[in-house]
Protein backbone atom coordinates (compact mmCIF):
# COMPACT_ATOMS: atom_id res chain seq x y z
CA UNK A 1 0.00 0.00 0.00
CA UNK A 2 1.15 3.56 -0.71
CA UNK A 3 2.02 5.16 2.63
CA UNK A 4 -0.28 7.99 3.67
CA UNK A 5 1.62 8.69 6.87
CA UNK A 6 2.45 6.62 9.93
CA UNK A 7 -0.61 5.81 12.07
CA UNK A 8 -0.61 6.62 15.78
CA UNK A 9 0.71 3.89 18.05
CA UNK A 10 -1.92 1.42 19.28
CA UNK A 11 0.40 -0.48 21.58
CA UNK A 12 -1.11 -1.27 24.97
CA UNK A 13 0.48 0.34 28.04
CA UNK A 14 0.19 -2.56 30.48
CA UNK A 15 1.15 -0.37 33.44
CA UNK A 16 -2.27 1.28 33.32
CA UNK A 17 -5.14 -1.01 34.44
CA UNK A 18 -7.67 1.15 32.59
CA UNK A 19 -6.08 -0.07 29.38
CA UNK A 20 -7.62 -3.49 29.99
CA UNK A 21 -11.07 -2.14 29.10
CA UNK A 22 -9.63 -0.19 26.19
CA UNK A 23 -7.92 -3.31 24.92
CA UNK A 24 -11.19 -5.23 24.89
CA UNK A 25 -12.81 -2.39 22.97
CA UNK A 26 -10.04 -2.48 20.40
CA UNK A 27 -10.44 -6.23 19.99
CA UNK A 28 -14.10 -5.74 19.14
CA UNK A 29 -13.16 -3.08 16.59
CA UNK A 30 -10.66 -5.44 15.00
CA UNK A 31 -13.34 -8.14 14.71
CA UNK A 32 -15.71 -5.67 13.04
CA UNK A 33 -12.96 -4.54 10.67
CA UNK A 34 -12.22 -8.13 9.70
CA UNK A 35 -15.88 -8.73 8.92
CA UNK A 36 -15.96 -5.60 6.77
CA UNK A 37 -12.88 -6.84 4.93
CA UNK A 38 -14.72 -10.02 3.97
CA UNK A 39 -17.77 -8.10 2.83
CA UNK A 40 -15.75 -5.70 0.72
CA UNK A 41 -13.76 -8.46 -0.93
CA UNK A 42 -16.93 -10.30 -1.87
CA UNK A 43 -15.96 -13.47 -0.05
CA UNK A 44 -19.14 -13.57 2.01
CA UNK A 45 -22.28 -14.71 0.19
CA UNK A 46 -25.01 -12.24 0.96
CA UNK A 47 -28.57 -12.99 0.00
CA UNK A 48 -30.93 -10.58 -1.62
CA UNK A 49 -28.56 -9.12 -4.21
CA UNK A 50 -29.93 -6.20 -6.16
CA UNK A 51 -31.54 -7.89 -9.16
CA UNK A 52 -31.93 -4.54 -10.89
CA UNK A 53 -28.26 -3.61 -10.59
CA UNK A 54 -26.25 -2.32 -13.50
CA UNK A 55 -23.02 -3.63 -14.90
CA UNK A 56 -21.24 -3.72 -11.59
CA UNK A 57 -18.81 -0.90 -12.29
CA UNK A 58 -19.28 0.24 -8.70
CA UNK A 59 -19.56 3.89 -9.61
CA UNK A 60 -21.28 4.90 -6.37
CA UNK A 61 -22.37 8.50 -5.97
CA UNK A 62 -21.67 8.96 -2.28
CA UNK A 63 -25.41 9.45 -1.82
CA UNK A 64 -26.83 9.90 1.66
CA UNK A 65 -26.06 12.90 3.83
CA UNK A 66 -23.43 12.25 6.46
CA UNK A 67 -23.72 13.25 10.09
CA UNK A 68 -20.92 14.91 11.98
CA UNK A 69 -17.42 15.74 10.87
CA UNK A 70 -15.01 13.20 9.44
CA UNK A 71 -12.07 12.10 11.52
CA UNK A 72 -8.66 13.10 10.25
CA UNK A 73 -8.09 9.50 9.15
CA UNK A 74 -11.32 9.48 7.14
CA UNK A 75 -10.50 12.83 5.52
CA UNK A 76 -6.98 11.74 4.60
CA UNK A 77 -8.27 8.42 3.32
CA UNK A 78 -10.83 10.03 1.01
CA UNK A 79 -8.27 12.50 -0.33
CA UNK A 80 -5.91 9.61 -1.02
CA UNK A 81 -8.56 7.52 -2.79
CA UNK A 82 -9.58 10.51 -4.92
CA UNK A 83 -6.05 10.69 -6.33
CA UNK A 84 -5.61 6.92 -6.51
CA UNK A 85 -8.72 6.67 -8.69
CA UNK A 86 -7.30 9.51 -10.79
CA UNK A 87 -4.11 7.50 -11.18
CA UNK A 88 -6.12 4.57 -12.55
CA UNK A 89 -8.02 6.80 -14.97
CA UNK A 90 -4.89 8.57 -16.19
CA UNK A 91 -2.79 5.43 -16.61
CA UNK A 92 -5.59 3.75 -18.56
CA UNK A 93 -5.89 6.79 -20.83
CA UNK A 94 -2.16 6.58 -21.52
CA UNK A 95 -2.45 2.87 -22.40
CA UNK A 96 -5.66 2.99 -24.46
CA UNK A 97 -3.93 1.97 -27.68
CA UNK A 98 -3.13 -1.47 -26.27
CA UNK A 99 -6.68 -2.69 -25.59
CA UNK A 100 -10.26 -1.40 -25.79
CA UNK A 101 -10.80 -2.30 -22.12
CA UNK A 102 -8.70 0.67 -21.03
CA UNK A 103 -11.17 3.18 -22.45
CA UNK A 104 -14.21 1.42 -20.99
CA UNK A 105 -12.71 0.91 -17.55
CA UNK A 106 -11.23 4.40 -17.66
CA UNK A 107 -14.77 5.79 -17.87
CA UNK A 108 -15.63 3.82 -14.73
CA UNK A 109 -12.61 5.27 -12.96
CA UNK A 110 -13.96 8.74 -13.70
CA UNK A 111 -17.20 7.68 -12.02
CA UNK A 112 -15.17 6.50 -9.03
CA UNK A 113 -13.44 9.88 -8.88
CA UNK A 114 -16.79 11.66 -9.03
CA UNK A 115 -18.19 9.56 -6.19
CA UNK A 116 -15.28 10.46 -3.92
CA UNK A 117 -15.45 14.11 -4.98
CA UNK A 118 -19.06 14.18 -3.78
CA UNK A 119 -17.90 13.15 -0.31
CA UNK A 120 -15.02 15.63 -0.29
CA UNK A 121 -17.46 18.44 -1.06
CA UNK A 122 -20.01 17.20 1.46
CA UNK A 123 -17.49 17.23 4.29
CA UNK A 124 -15.51 20.25 3.09
CA UNK A 125 -12.28 18.31 2.53
CA UNK A 126 -9.71 19.83 0.17
CA UNK A 127 -9.57 18.06 -3.19
CA UNK A 128 -5.96 17.09 -4.06
CA UNK A 129 -6.98 16.47 -7.69
CA UNK A 130 -8.43 19.94 -8.23
CA UNK A 131 -6.72 21.73 -11.11
CA UNK A 132 -4.44 18.79 -11.87
CA UNK A 133 -3.93 17.79 -15.50
CA UNK A 134 -3.84 14.11 -16.50
CA UNK A 135 -0.68 12.54 -15.13
CA UNK A 136 -0.22 15.17 -12.41
CA UNK A 137 -0.65 14.37 -8.70
CA UNK A 138 -0.35 16.14 -5.37
CA UNK A 139 0.83 12.96 -3.63
CA UNK A 140 4.48 12.43 -4.66
CA UNK A 141 4.25 8.67 -4.15
CA UNK A 142 1.31 8.47 -6.56
CA UNK A 143 3.19 10.69 -9.01
CA UNK A 144 6.14 8.32 -9.00
CA UNK A 145 3.85 5.31 -9.31
CA UNK A 146 2.03 6.84 -12.27
CA UNK A 147 5.28 7.52 -14.10
CA UNK A 148 6.55 4.00 -13.47
CA UNK A 149 3.32 2.24 -14.47
CA UNK A 150 2.93 4.17 -17.72
CA UNK A 151 6.51 3.40 -18.68
CA UNK A 152 6.07 -0.26 -17.78
CA UNK A 153 2.72 -0.66 -19.52
CA UNK A 154 3.83 1.03 -22.73
CA UNK A 155 6.12 -1.88 -23.62
CA UNK A 156 3.44 -4.25 -24.97
CA UNK A 157 -0.20 -5.30 -24.73
CA UNK A 158 0.52 -7.92 -22.08
CA UNK A 159 2.58 -5.41 -20.10
CA UNK A 160 -0.29 -2.92 -20.26
CA UNK A 161 -2.83 -5.52 -19.11
CA UNK A 162 -0.54 -6.54 -16.23
CA UNK A 163 -0.42 -2.88 -15.16
CA UNK A 164 -4.23 -2.83 -15.19
CA UNK A 165 -4.31 -5.89 -12.96
CA UNK A 166 -1.85 -4.33 -10.51
CA UNK A 167 -3.74 -1.04 -10.29
CA UNK A 168 -7.02 -2.76 -9.48
CA UNK A 169 -5.34 -5.09 -7.00
CA UNK A 170 -3.75 -2.11 -5.26
CA UNK A 171 -7.02 -0.16 -5.18
CA UNK A 172 -8.79 -3.05 -3.45
CA UNK A 173 -6.01 -3.56 -0.89
CA UNK A 174 -5.83 0.14 -0.04
CA UNK A 175 -9.57 0.61 0.41
CA UNK A 176 -9.83 -2.50 2.58
CA UNK A 177 -7.25 -0.89 4.87
CA UNK A 178 -9.07 2.46 4.86
CA UNK A 179 -12.34 0.84 5.91
CA UNK A 180 -10.82 0.22 9.34
CA UNK A 181 -10.74 3.97 9.99
CA UNK A 182 -14.15 4.78 8.45
CA UNK A 183 -17.27 5.22 10.58
CA UNK A 184 -19.58 7.31 8.37
CA UNK A 185 -22.09 5.19 6.46
CA UNK A 186 -21.87 7.21 3.25
CA UNK A 187 -18.09 6.76 3.23
CA UNK A 188 -18.39 3.02 3.87
CA UNK A 189 -21.06 2.68 1.20
CA UNK A 190 -18.90 4.46 -1.35
CA UNK A 191 -15.88 2.31 -0.47
CA UNK A 192 -18.07 -0.78 -0.92
CA UNK A 193 -19.13 0.40 -4.38
CA UNK A 194 -15.57 1.23 -5.40
CA UNK A 195 -14.18 -2.15 -4.35
CA UNK A 196 -16.95 -3.97 -6.19
CA UNK A 197 -16.05 -2.04 -9.32
CA UNK A 198 -12.36 -2.74 -8.82
CA UNK A 199 -13.00 -6.45 -8.40
CA UNK A 200 -14.84 -6.49 -11.72
CA UNK A 201 -12.05 -4.51 -13.40
CA UNK A 202 -9.50 -6.93 -11.95
CA UNK A 203 -11.40 -9.87 -13.41
CA UNK A 204 -11.53 -8.18 -16.82
CA UNK A 205 -7.84 -7.26 -17.02
CA UNK A 206 -6.68 -10.57 -15.61
CA UNK A 207 -8.85 -12.59 -17.98
CA UNK A 208 -7.50 -10.68 -20.98
CA UNK A 209 -3.94 -11.03 -19.71
CA UNK A 210 -4.21 -14.81 -19.38
CA UNK A 211 -5.89 -15.11 -22.78
CA UNK A 212 -3.00 -13.15 -24.29
CA UNK A 213 -0.50 -15.61 -22.82
CA UNK A 214 0.70 -13.31 -20.05
CA UNK A 215 1.37 -14.06 -16.40
CA UNK A 216 1.01 -12.06 -13.20
CA UNK A 217 2.58 -12.22 -9.76
CA UNK A 218 0.29 -11.05 -6.97
CA UNK A 219 1.72 -7.98 -5.22
CA UNK A 220 -0.79 -6.36 -2.88
CA UNK A 221 -3.40 -8.93 -1.83
CA UNK A 222 -2.77 -12.38 -0.45
CA UNK A 223 -2.82 -15.11 -3.09
CA UNK A 224 -5.98 -16.77 -1.79
CA UNK A 225 -7.97 -13.53 -1.90
CA UNK A 226 -6.71 -12.71 -5.39
CA UNK A 227 -7.59 -16.18 -6.67
CA UNK A 228 -11.05 -16.00 -5.10
CA UNK A 229 -11.77 -12.74 -6.91
CA UNK A 230 -10.55 -13.68 -10.39
CA UNK A 231 -12.23 -17.11 -10.28
CA UNK A 232 -15.64 -15.75 -9.29
CA UNK A 233 -18.34 -14.28 -11.58
CA UNK A 234 -18.73 -10.60 -12.40
CA UNK A 235 -20.70 -8.85 -9.66
CA UNK A 236 -23.89 -6.97 -10.37
CA UNK A 237 -25.14 -3.97 -8.49
CA UNK A 238 -25.40 -0.24 -8.93
CA UNK A 239 -24.60 2.55 -6.52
Amino acid sequence: MIERGAPPSRRLDRRNPLETVAALTREVKVMVAQALRLLLLGLVVVGGCNAEGGGGNGSGDGSGEGQGELSSAESEGLAFVREEEKLARDVYAALEEHDDAFATIGDSEQSHMDAVETLLERYDVADPAAGKDPGQFTNPALQSLYDALVEEGSASRTAALAVGVEIEELDIADIVDLVEDATHQDVLRTYDNLTRGSRNHLRSFYGKLIEAGGTYEVKHLDQATFDAIVSSPVEKGGP
